[in-house]
């Protein structure tokens, strides 16, 4: 199970909506989400508009165009960023104790 698979009720009990987003298409997605025991909702971003307007799309990387960035966000309830967490290493996971304190941290009602 992913890390993300693991610590996705810890963030539900916080009162947060868990969402993965990725270029690939949803057909990819499911098999993607079967083989880690992924349980949240992975959307698709095939045509990149997303990793584009959140300022996560490398130009290339690999000789791939288009591809995002590793990265996680918290958006309150208005759709304001409280947290942004980017890398341009690939290997590199986030650290979702960074993140679970993002989202505690929220005010009541807005996450």
């Amino acid at each position: 199970m992913s890390q993300l698979g693991r610590r996705a009720p810890e963030f539900r009990a916080l009162g947060a909506e868990v969402l993965a987003v990725g270029v690939t298409a949803t057909f990819s997605q499911t098999a993607f989400a079967a083989s880690l025991g992924i349980d949240v909702p992975l959307l698709s971003d095939w045509d990149r508009t997303v990793c584009a307007a959140y300022g996560v799309r490398y130009d290339v990387w690999k000789g791939h165009t288009g591809v995002a960035k590793r990265s996680v966000f918290v958006i309150d309830r208005d759709r304001t960023v409280r947290y942004r967490w980017v890398t341009d290493d690939a290997l590199v996971l986030p650290d979702l104790d960074e993140v679970v304190r993002a989202v505690a941290g929220l005010p009541a009602g807005a996450g």
